[in-house]
Protein backbone atom coordinates (compact mmCIF):
# COMPACT_ATOMS: atom_id res chain seq x y z
CA UNK A 1 0.00 0.00 0.00
CA UNK A 2 1.37 3.78 -0.53
CA UNK A 3 1.27 5.74 2.31
CA UNK A 4 -0.86 8.40 2.90
CA UNK A 5 0.14 11.32 5.19
CA UNK A 6 -1.13 14.30 7.12
CA UNK A 7 0.83 17.65 7.49
CA UNK A 8 2.10 16.91 10.36
CA UNK A 9 3.23 13.33 9.64
CA UNK A 10 4.93 15.41 6.07
CA UNK A 11 6.55 18.36 8.54
CA UNK A 12 7.86 15.22 10.49
CA UNK A 13 9.86 13.46 7.68
CA UNK A 14 10.62 16.71 6.29
CA UNK A 15 12.79 17.43 9.41
CA UNK A 16 14.19 13.94 9.77
CA UNK A 17 15.22 14.47 6.09
CA UNK A 18 17.10 17.40 7.27
CA UNK A 19 18.71 16.57 10.51
CA UNK A 20 19.15 12.73 10.11
CA UNK A 21 19.95 12.30 6.76
CA UNK A 22 21.58 16.43 5.95
CA UNK A 23 20.18 17.68 3.08
CA UNK A 24 19.26 21.03 3.66
CA UNK A 25 15.91 22.44 3.14
CA UNK A 26 16.74 24.58 0.16
CA UNK A 27 17.92 21.08 -1.35
CA UNK A 28 14.40 20.11 -1.32
CA UNK A 29 13.03 22.85 -1.98
CA UNK A 30 15.19 23.11 -5.15
CA UNK A 31 14.11 18.99 -5.92
CA UNK A 32 11.08 19.82 -5.62
CA UNK A 33 10.75 22.44 -8.02
CA UNK A 34 13.02 20.22 -10.48
CA UNK A 35 10.28 17.34 -10.71
CA UNK A 36 7.26 19.86 -10.92
CA UNK A 37 9.30 21.75 -13.69
CA UNK A 38 9.62 17.93 -15.60
CA UNK A 39 5.98 17.63 -15.18
CA UNK A 40 5.23 20.73 -16.23
CA UNK A 41 7.40 20.44 -19.90
CA UNK A 42 5.03 17.36 -19.91
CA UNK A 43 2.54 19.32 -20.00
CA UNK A 44 3.00 22.56 -22.46
CA UNK A 45 4.66 22.69 -25.80
CA UNK A 46 6.11 26.73 -26.09
CA UNK A 47 3.38 28.90 -24.34
CA UNK A 48 3.62 31.27 -21.69
CA UNK A 49 3.28 29.64 -18.20
CA UNK A 50 2.42 31.27 -15.11
CA UNK A 51 3.57 29.72 -11.97
CA UNK A 52 1.77 31.13 -9.13
CA UNK A 53 3.84 31.89 -6.40
CA UNK A 54 2.58 32.52 -2.06
CA UNK A 55 5.05 33.34 0.84
CA UNK A 56 5.61 29.91 1.87
CA UNK A 57 7.68 26.66 0.62
CA UNK A 58 5.27 26.05 -2.10
CA UNK A 59 5.75 29.40 -3.69
CA UNK A 60 9.72 28.61 -3.07
CA UNK A 61 8.57 26.18 -5.39
CA UNK A 62 7.33 28.16 -7.81
CA UNK A 63 10.40 29.82 -8.11
CA UNK A 64 12.68 26.64 -8.71
CA UNK A 65 9.63 25.85 -11.68
CA UNK A 66 10.11 29.35 -13.04
CA UNK A 67 13.64 29.53 -13.14
CA UNK A 68 13.90 25.80 -14.21
CA UNK A 69 11.53 26.35 -17.06
CA UNK A 70 13.13 29.44 -18.42
CA UNK A 71 16.79 27.98 -18.61
CA UNK A 72 15.08 25.09 -20.44
CA UNK A 73 13.46 27.98 -23.10
CA UNK A 74 10.04 28.45 -21.75
CA UNK A 75 8.29 31.54 -21.30
CA UNK A 76 7.89 31.25 -17.34
CA UNK A 77 7.01 34.09 -15.31
CA UNK A 78 6.78 33.96 -11.54
CA UNK A 79 3.66 36.11 -10.03
CA UNK A 80 3.69 37.40 -6.72
CA UNK A 81 0.66 36.39 -4.90
CA UNK A 82 1.25 38.11 -1.45
CA UNK A 83 3.34 41.28 -1.38
CA UNK A 84 7.18 40.46 -1.44
CA UNK A 85 8.13 41.34 2.14
CA UNK A 86 5.77 38.24 3.47
CA UNK A 87 8.07 36.01 1.63
CA UNK A 88 10.36 34.21 4.18
CA UNK A 89 13.93 31.54 4.31
CA UNK A 90 14.25 29.36 1.81
CA UNK A 91 11.71 30.96 -0.29
CA UNK A 92 13.47 34.12 -0.03
CA UNK A 93 16.46 32.38 -1.13
CA UNK A 94 15.32 31.22 -4.06
CA UNK A 95 13.20 34.20 -5.25
CA UNK A 96 16.68 35.72 -5.24
CA UNK A 97 18.07 33.43 -7.34
CA UNK A 98 15.28 33.32 -9.62
CA UNK A 99 15.91 37.10 -10.21
CA UNK A 100 19.57 37.14 -10.56
CA UNK A 101 18.97 34.20 -13.12
CA UNK A 102 17.03 36.88 -15.28
CA UNK A 103 13.83 35.29 -14.53
CA UNK A 104 10.99 37.40 -14.68
CA UNK A 105 8.95 38.02 -11.75
CA UNK A 106 5.87 39.95 -11.26
CA UNK A 107 3.24 40.76 -8.70
CA UNK A 108 -0.56 40.64 -8.45
CA UNK A 109 -0.83 41.29 -4.72
CA UNK A 110 -3.43 43.61 -5.48
CA UNK A 111 -6.65 44.04 -7.16
CA UNK A 112 -5.59 46.58 -9.74
CA UNK A 113 -2.60 44.40 -10.50
CA UNK A 114 -4.17 40.95 -10.81
CA UNK A 115 -6.64 42.97 -13.22
CA UNK A 116 -3.43 43.66 -15.72
CA UNK A 117 -2.45 40.19 -15.29
CA UNK A 118 -4.95 38.47 -15.68
CA UNK A 119 -5.57 38.22 -19.42
CA UNK A 120 -2.06 36.80 -19.60
CA UNK A 121 -2.88 34.53 -16.95
CA UNK A 122 -5.86 33.19 -18.03
CA UNK A 123 -4.78 33.07 -21.90
CA UNK A 124 -1.76 30.68 -20.37
CA UNK A 125 -0.80 27.29 -21.81
CA UNK A 126 -0.29 25.97 -18.09
CA UNK A 127 -1.11 27.46 -14.45
CA UNK A 128 1.31 25.96 -12.08
CA UNK A 129 -0.55 26.38 -8.90
CA UNK A 130 2.57 27.02 -6.55
CA UNK A 131 -0.31 29.17 -3.95
CA UNK A 132 -0.29 27.20 -0.61
CA UNK A 133 0.82 23.73 0.21
CA UNK A 134 0.10 21.81 2.93
CA UNK A 135 -0.17 24.52 5.68
CA UNK A 136 -3.24 26.52 5.14
CA UNK A 137 -5.41 26.23 7.89
CA UNK A 138 -7.87 29.26 7.15
CA UNK A 139 -10.39 29.71 4.34
CA UNK A 140 -9.27 31.32 1.30
CA UNK A 141 -11.18 34.26 0.43
CA UNK A 142 -10.99 38.24 -0.84
CA UNK A 143 -8.75 38.47 -3.17
CA UNK A 144 -6.77 35.37 -2.99
CA UNK A 145 -10.04 33.91 -3.70
CA UNK A 146 -10.06 35.98 -7.03
CA UNK A 147 -6.32 34.58 -7.86
CA UNK A 148 -7.21 30.87 -6.93
CA UNK A 149 -10.69 32.01 -9.86
CA UNK A 150 -8.39 33.15 -12.31
CA UNK A 151 -6.36 30.02 -12.03
CA UNK A 152 -8.96 27.79 -12.60
CA UNK A 153 -9.94 29.63 -15.59
CA UNK A 154 -6.85 28.89 -17.32
CA UNK A 155 -6.89 25.47 -19.87
CA UNK A 156 -4.27 23.75 -18.18
CA UNK A 157 -3.80 23.57 -14.21
CA UNK A 158 -0.80 21.98 -12.76
CA UNK A 159 -0.76 21.67 -8.59
CA UNK A 160 2.28 21.87 -6.37
CA UNK A 161 2.15 19.09 -3.34
CA UNK A 162 -1.34 20.08 -3.02
CA UNK A 163 -4.38 22.21 -5.04
CA UNK A 164 -4.33 25.60 -3.39
CA UNK A 165 -7.88 25.80 -0.78
CA UNK A 166 -7.53 22.02 0.18
CA UNK A 167 -7.58 20.98 3.85
CA UNK A 168 -4.29 18.88 3.76
CA UNK A 169 -5.73 16.39 6.31
CA UNK A 170 -9.30 15.83 5.40
CA UNK A 171 -9.68 17.52 1.74
CA UNK A 172 -12.46 19.68 2.36
CA UNK A 173 -12.59 22.65 0.49
CA UNK A 174 -11.09 26.17 2.33
CA UNK A 175 -13.97 28.38 0.88
CA UNK A 176 -12.27 28.19 -2.49
CA UNK A 177 -9.87 25.50 -4.12
CA UNK A 178 -7.88 24.68 -7.08
CA UNK A 179 -9.19 22.46 -9.69
CA UNK A 180 -6.10 21.03 -10.56
CA UNK A 181 -5.41 18.68 -13.90
CA UNK A 182 -1.92 17.07 -12.10
CA UNK A 183 -0.84 17.73 -9.01
CA UNK A 184 2.95 16.93 -8.48
CA UNK A 185 3.21 16.02 -4.33
CA UNK A 186 6.31 15.19 -2.76
CA UNK A 187 7.68 12.51 -1.00
CA UNK A 188 3.90 10.73 -0.44
CA UNK A 189 0.25 11.12 -0.82
CA UNK A 190 -1.78 13.63 1.35
CA UNK A 191 -4.80 12.69 2.88
CA UNK A 192 -6.33 15.39 0.52
CA UNK A 193 -5.17 13.81 -2.27
CA UNK A 194 -6.41 10.41 -1.74
CA UNK A 195 -10.00 10.77 0.14
CA UNK A 196 -12.95 12.45 -0.56
CA UNK A 197 -13.74 15.42 -1.87
CA UNK A 198 -9.90 16.38 -2.01
CA UNK A 199 -8.93 13.57 -4.85
CA UNK A 200 -12.07 14.89 -7.17
CA UNK A 201 -10.00 18.49 -7.29
CA UNK A 202 -6.04 16.77 -7.56
CA UNK A 203 -6.68 15.22 -11.41
CA UNK A 204 -3.55 12.64 -11.76
CA UNK A 205 -1.25 12.48 -8.97
CA UNK A 206 2.44 11.84 -9.54
CA UNK A 207 4.85 11.16 -6.46
CA UNK A 208 8.02 12.98 -6.27
CA UNK A 209 10.91 11.37 -4.89
CA UNK A 210 12.43 14.40 -3.57
CA UNK A 211 15.00 12.92 -0.96
CA UNK A 212 12.73 11.72 1.81
CA UNK A 213 14.87 8.12 2.10
CA UNK A 214 12.38 5.38 2.33
CA UNK A 215 13.31 3.98 4.88
CA UNK A 216 12.17 6.92 7.18
CA UNK A 217 8.59 7.02 5.70
CA UNK A 218 8.33 3.02 6.17
CA UNK A 219 9.72 3.80 10.04
CA UNK A 220 6.97 6.25 10.42
CA UNK A 221 4.05 5.47 12.15
CA UNK A 222 1.58 6.70 9.37
CA UNK A 223 -1.88 6.13 9.92
CA UNK A 224 -3.64 5.62 6.54
CA UNK A 225 -2.43 3.83 3.42
CA UNK A 226 -3.85 3.82 -0.68
CA UNK A 227 -4.54 0.04 -1.61
CA UNK A 228 -3.26 -0.93 -4.59
CA UNK A 229 -3.89 -3.82 -7.21
CA UNK A 230 -0.57 -5.87 -5.71
CA UNK A 231 -2.58 -5.52 -1.94
CA UNK A 232 -5.59 -6.92 -3.46
CA UNK A 233 -3.39 -9.89 -5.20
CA UNK A 234 -1.95 -10.90 -2.53
CA UNK A 235 -5.29 -10.74 -0.53
CA UNK A 236 -7.10 -12.40 -2.90
CA UNK A 237 -7.95 -16.39 -2.41
CA UNK A 238 -5.85 -19.02 -4.36
CA UNK A 239 -7.51 -22.20 -6.08
CA UNK A 240 -5.78 -25.25 -5.75
CA UNK A 241 -6.49 -28.10 -8.49
CA UNK A 242 -8.46 -30.20 -5.50
CA UNK A 243 -10.49 -27.29 -4.60
CA UNK A 244 -14.42 -28.48 -4.65
CA UNK A 245 -17.37 -26.23 -3.51
CA UNK A 246 -16.98 -26.96 0.39
CA UNK A 247 -13.03 -26.43 0.26
CA UNK A 248 -14.40 -22.32 -1.15
CA UNK A 249 -17.14 -22.10 1.67
CA UNK A 250 -20.90 -22.20 2.16
CA UNK A 251 -22.48 -18.80 2.93
CA UNK A 252 -25.93 -17.38 4.01
CA UNK A 253 -27.56 -14.45 2.97
CA UNK A 254 -30.27 -13.32 5.05
CA UNK A 255 -32.84 -10.75 3.25
CA UNK A 256 -33.91 -10.45 0.32
CA UNK A 257 -37.92 -9.40 1.73
CA UNK A 258 -40.94 -9.03 -0.56
CA UNK A 259 -41.06 -5.66 -2.20
CA UNK A 260 -36.76 -5.54 -1.76
CA UNK A 261 -36.15 -9.52 -3.31
CA UNK A 262 -33.85 -7.63 -5.97
CA UNK A 263 -31.06 -6.96 -2.92
CA UNK A 264 -31.18 -10.41 -1.75
CA UNK A 265 -30.92 -11.52 -5.48
CA UNK A 266 -27.91 -9.19 -5.91
CA UNK A 267 -25.81 -10.35 -2.90
CA UNK A 268 -25.94 -13.81 -3.27
CA UNK A 269 -25.17 -13.67 -7.35
CA UNK A 270 -21.94 -11.64 -6.59
CA UNK A 271 -20.96 -14.25 -3.84
CA UNK A 272 -21.39 -16.93 -6.34
CA UNK A 273 -19.19 -14.91 -8.55
CA UNK A 274 -16.55 -13.80 -6.37
CA UNK A 275 -15.93 -17.68 -5.73
CA UNK A 276 -18.13 -18.71 -2.73
CA UNK A 277 -18.52 -22.56 -2.94
CA UNK A 278 -22.40 -22.58 -2.25
CA UNK A 279 -24.69 -19.68 -1.72
CA UNK A 280 -28.14 -20.00 0.34
CA UNK A 281 -30.73 -17.18 0.24
CA UNK A 282 -32.82 -17.04 3.36
CA UNK A 283 -36.10 -14.59 3.75
CA UNK A 284 -39.56 -15.13 4.16
CA UNK A 285 -40.00 -15.93 0.63
CA UNK A 286 -36.97 -16.98 -0.95
CA UNK A 287 -38.08 -19.54 -3.78
CA UNK A 288 -39.44 -16.53 -5.33
CA UNK A 289 -36.43 -14.23 -5.30
CA UNK A 290 -33.47 -16.45 -5.97
CA UNK A 291 -32.02 -17.06 -9.33
CA UNK A 292 -31.20 -21.01 -10.24
CA UNK A 293 -27.74 -21.52 -9.10
CA UNK A 294 -28.41 -20.13 -5.54
CA UNK A 295 -30.37 -22.63 -3.40
CA UNK A 296 -32.85 -20.99 -0.82
CA UNK A 297 -34.34 -21.72 2.17
CA UNK A 298 -38.05 -19.84 3.64
CA UNK A 299 -37.96 -18.74 7.26
CA UNK A 300 -41.07 -17.88 9.42
CA UNK A 301 -39.22 -17.80 12.48
CA UNK A 302 -36.01 -18.41 13.86
CA UNK A 303 -32.89 -18.95 11.76
CA UNK A 304 -31.92 -21.91 13.92
CA UNK A 305 -30.17 -24.52 11.92
CA UNK A 306 -30.04 -22.35 9.06
CA UNK A 307 -26.62 -21.37 10.74
CA UNK A 308 -24.90 -24.43 10.98
CA UNK A 309 -22.21 -25.39 8.72
CA UNK A 310 -22.30 -21.85 7.33
CA UNK A 311 -18.19 -20.29 6.69
CA UNK A 312 -19.92 -16.72 7.16
CA UNK A 313 -23.22 -14.82 6.60
CA UNK A 314 -24.57 -11.35 5.20
CA UNK A 315 -27.40 -9.83 6.65
CA UNK A 316 -29.33 -7.06 5.98
CA UNK A 317 -29.65 -6.49 2.26
CA UNK A 318 -33.12 -6.17 1.73
CA UNK A 319 -33.91 -7.37 5.59
CA UNK A 320 -37.20 -5.83 7.16
CA UNK A 321 -36.91 -3.88 10.16
CA UNK A 322 -39.25 -5.71 12.15
CA UNK A 323 -39.28 -7.50 14.81
CA UNK A 324 -37.96 -11.28 13.13
CA UNK A 325 -35.26 -9.22 11.50
CA UNK A 326 -34.28 -8.15 14.61
CA UNK A 327 -34.15 -11.48 16.18
CA UNK A 328 -32.39 -13.17 13.14
CA UNK A 329 -30.08 -9.75 13.77
CA UNK A 330 -29.07 -10.91 17.22
CA UNK A 331 -29.27 -14.46 16.32
CA UNK A 332 -26.22 -13.33 13.93
CA UNK A 333 -24.64 -11.59 16.32
CA UNK A 334 -24.50 -14.18 18.66
CA UNK A 335 -23.50 -17.14 16.58
CA UNK A 336 -19.31 -16.41 16.42
CA UNK A 337 -20.09 -16.74 12.88
CA UNK A 338 -18.09 -14.07 10.45
CA UNK A 339 -20.59 -11.99 9.34
CA UNK A 340 -21.24 -8.14 6.93
CA UNK A 341 -23.91 -6.36 8.13
CA UNK A 342 -25.57 -4.44 5.53
CA UNK A 343 -28.48 -1.92 5.09
CA UNK A 344 -31.33 -3.41 6.84
CA UNK A 345 -29.44 -4.77 9.38
CA UNK A 346 -27.47 -1.67 10.25
CA UNK A 347 -31.19 -0.23 10.98
CA UNK A 348 -31.48 -3.08 13.87
CA UNK A 349 -28.26 -2.56 15.50
CA UNK A 350 -26.29 -0.16 18.01
CA UNK A 351 -22.74 0.26 18.05
CA UNK A 352 -22.54 -1.54 21.54
CA UNK A 353 -24.63 -4.62 20.26
CA UNK A 354 -22.10 -4.50 17.30
CA UNK A 355 -19.01 -4.41 19.81
CA UNK A 356 -20.12 -6.75 21.83
CA UNK A 357 -20.33 -9.41 18.77
CA UNK A 358 -19.46 -13.20 19.19
CA UNK A 359 -17.40 -13.47 16.06
CA UNK A 360 -15.66 -11.00 13.31
CA UNK A 361 -18.09 -8.51 12.00
CA UNK A 362 -17.98 -6.09 9.04
CA UNK A 363 -20.53 -3.44 8.08
CA UNK A 364 -20.68 -1.41 5.19
CA UNK A 365 -22.57 1.60 5.67
CA UNK A 366 -22.90 4.39 3.76
CA UNK A 367 -22.79 8.16 5.35
CA UNK A 368 -26.49 8.13 6.10
CA UNK A 369 -26.03 5.03 7.80
CA UNK A 370 -22.80 5.70 9.75
CA UNK A 371 -24.60 9.32 10.92
CA UNK A 372 -27.16 6.98 12.52
CA UNK A 373 -25.71 4.61 14.05
CA UNK A 374 -23.09 7.32 16.00
CA UNK A 375 -25.88 9.75 16.33
CA UNK A 376 -24.04 12.53 14.36
CA UNK A 377 -24.91 15.40 11.91
CA UNK A 378 -24.25 13.69 8.18
CA UNK A 379 -22.49 16.48 7.27
CA UNK A 380 -19.90 16.88 9.72
CA UNK A 381 -19.39 13.26 9.26
CA UNK A 382 -18.17 13.37 5.49
CA UNK A 383 -15.86 16.58 6.30
CA UNK A 384 -13.51 14.07 7.49
CA UNK A 385 -14.00 10.93 6.10
CA UNK A 386 -11.35 9.23 7.64
CA UNK A 387 -12.19 10.52 11.25
CA UNK A 388 -15.89 9.39 10.63
CA UNK A 389 -14.26 5.54 9.89
CA UNK A 390 -12.11 5.72 12.92
CA UNK A 391 -14.70 6.88 15.12
CA UNK A 392 -17.64 4.49 14.23
CA UNK A 393 -14.82 1.49 14.04
CA UNK A 394 -13.65 2.64 17.51
CA UNK A 395 -17.48 2.31 18.69
CA UNK A 396 -18.57 -1.08 17.05
CA UNK A 397 -15.06 -2.93 16.98
CA UNK A 398 -15.93 -3.95 13.67
CA UNK A 399 -14.47 -3.60 10.50
CA UNK A 400 -15.99 -0.47 8.76
CA UNK A 401 -16.28 -0.21 4.44
CA UNK A 402 -17.20 3.99 5.31
CA UNK A 403 -18.42 4.04 1.56
CA UNK A 404 -18.93 6.90 -0.73
CA UNK A 405 -16.71 8.33 -3.11
CA UNK A 406 -13.04 6.61 -1.92
CA UNK A 407 -14.65 4.10 0.52
CA UNK A 408 -12.45 4.23 3.83
CA UNK A 409 -11.75 1.00 5.65
CA UNK A 410 -10.74 1.02 9.19
CA UNK A 411 -10.51 -2.09 11.35
CA UNK A 412 -11.48 -0.83 15.36
CA UNK A 413 -10.19 -4.22 16.80
CA UNK A 414 -6.65 -3.51 15.99
CA UNK A 415 -6.33 -0.68 18.36
CA UNK A 416 -4.26 1.33 16.10
CA UNK A 417 -7.00 2.22 13.99
CA UNK A 418 -5.21 2.94 10.47
CA UNK A 419 -7.22 3.90 7.60
CA UNK A 420 -7.48 1.68 4.09
CA UNK A 421 -8.43 4.46 1.63
CA UNK A 422 -9.76 2.63 -2.06
CA UNK A 423 -9.14 4.26 -4.88
CA UNK A 424 -11.22 2.01 -7.32
CA UNK A 425 -14.84 3.26 -8.12
CA UNK A 426 -16.90 5.43 -10.34
CA UNK A 427 -20.15 7.21 -10.28
CA UNK A 428 -21.70 4.35 -12.27
CA UNK A 429 -22.09 2.75 -8.85
CA UNK A 430 -24.36 5.36 -7.50
CA UNK A 431 -27.14 3.26 -8.24
CA UNK A 432 -29.93 1.42 -6.13
CA UNK A 433 -28.33 -1.75 -5.37
CA UNK A 434 -24.91 -1.60 -5.80
CA UNK A 435 -24.70 -1.65 -1.85
CA UNK A 436 -25.85 -5.16 -1.85
CA UNK A 437 -23.32 -6.48 -4.64
CA UNK A 438 -20.32 -5.41 -2.31
CA UNK A 439 -21.69 -7.33 0.66
CA UNK A 440 -22.47 -10.19 -1.32
CA UNK A 441 -18.47 -9.93 -2.78
CA UNK A 442 -17.68 -9.14 1.03
CA UNK A 443 -19.03 -12.25 2.24
CA UNK A 444 -18.00 -14.41 -0.20
CA UNK A 445 -14.43 -13.52 0.48
CA UNK A 446 -15.30 -14.35 4.08
CA UNK A 447 -16.16 -17.42 3.57
CA UNK A 448 -13.02 -18.70 1.40
CA UNK A 449 -11.05 -17.69 4.86
CA UNK A 450 -10.15 -13.94 4.33
CA UNK A 451 -9.79 -12.24 7.44
CA UNK A 452 -12.59 -9.78 7.83
CA UNK A 453 -10.08 -6.95 7.50
CA UNK A 454 -8.84 -8.20 4.12
CA UNK A 455 -12.01 -9.45 2.77
CA UNK A 456 -13.02 -6.05 2.98
CA UNK A 457 -9.95 -4.25 1.42
CA UNK A 458 -10.06 -6.69 -1.05
CA UNK A 459 -13.94 -6.70 -1.84
CA UNK A 460 -14.32 -2.58 -1.95
CA UNK A 461 -11.36 -2.44 -4.46
CA UNK A 462 -12.88 -5.19 -6.78
CA UNK A 463 -16.39 -4.01 -6.77
CA UNK A 464 -14.92 -0.48 -7.46
CA UNK A 465 -12.96 -1.88 -10.43
CA UNK A 466 -15.91 -3.44 -11.91
CA UNK A 467 -18.14 -0.39 -11.26
CA UNK A 468 -15.31 1.03 -13.70
CA UNK A 469 -15.52 -1.37 -16.65
CA UNK A 470 -19.14 -1.07 -16.42
CA UNK A 471 -18.71 2.66 -16.87
CA UNK A 472 -16.54 2.46 -19.75
CA UNK A 473 -18.77 -0.23 -21.33
CA UNK A 474 -22.16 1.18 -20.71
CA UNK A 475 -21.82 4.81 -19.51
CA UNK A 476 -21.66 6.49 -16.11
CA UNK A 477 -25.74 6.89 -16.42
CA UNK A 478 -26.21 3.55 -18.32
CA UNK A 479 -24.91 1.26 -15.66
CA UNK A 480 -27.08 -0.61 -13.05
CA UNK A 481 -26.19 -2.95 -10.18
CA UNK A 482 -27.75 -6.43 -11.74
CA UNK A 483 -24.91 -6.03 -14.27
CA UNK A 484 -22.00 -5.83 -11.37
CA UNK A 485 -21.88 -9.25 -10.40
CA UNK A 486 -20.79 -10.85 -13.36
CA UNK A 487 -17.92 -7.92 -13.25
CA UNK A 488 -16.94 -9.09 -10.66
CA UNK A 489 -16.20 -12.27 -11.38
CA UNK A 490 -14.29 -10.30 -14.55
CA UNK A 491 -12.40 -8.77 -12.12
CA UNK A 492 -11.47 -10.80 -9.49
CA UNK A 493 -10.28 -13.73 -12.97
CA UNK A 494 -7.84 -10.35 -14.36
CA UNK A 495 -5.70 -10.72 -10.98
CA UNK A 496 -5.19 -14.38 -11.92
CA UNK A 497 -5.06 -13.31 -15.22
CA UNK A 498 -3.54 -9.78 -15.94
CA UNK A 499 -3.54 -10.40 -19.62
CA UNK A 500 -7.53 -10.81 -19.46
Amino acid sequence: MLPVVTAAEMRALDRATIDEIGLSAATLMETAGRACADAACRMVSAGHVAVICGPGNNGGDGFVIARVLRARGYDAVAYLALPRDQIRDEALAHLAVLERAGGVVRTIATAGSLAEAKARIVGAELVVDALFGVGLARPIAGHLADIVAAINLAPRRLAVDIPSGLATDTGEVLGVAVEAHVTVTMAAHKVALASAPGFARCGVVEVAEIGVPARLIAASRIAAHLVQPSDVARWLPRGTPLDHKGTRGSLLVVGGSVGMRGAGRMASLAALRAGAGTVTLASRDADAAAPDAVMTLSIAGALGEALARRAAIVIGCGLVADDAGRGWVAEVLASGIPAVFDAGALALVTPEQLAAAAGPIAITPHPGEAARLLGRDLGELERDRLAAARELATRTRTVVAYKGARTVVCDGTLGDLHCSINPTGSPALATGGSGDVLAGTIGALLAQGLSALDAVRAGVFIHGRAGEVLAARDGVRGAIASDLPAEIGHAIARFANPER
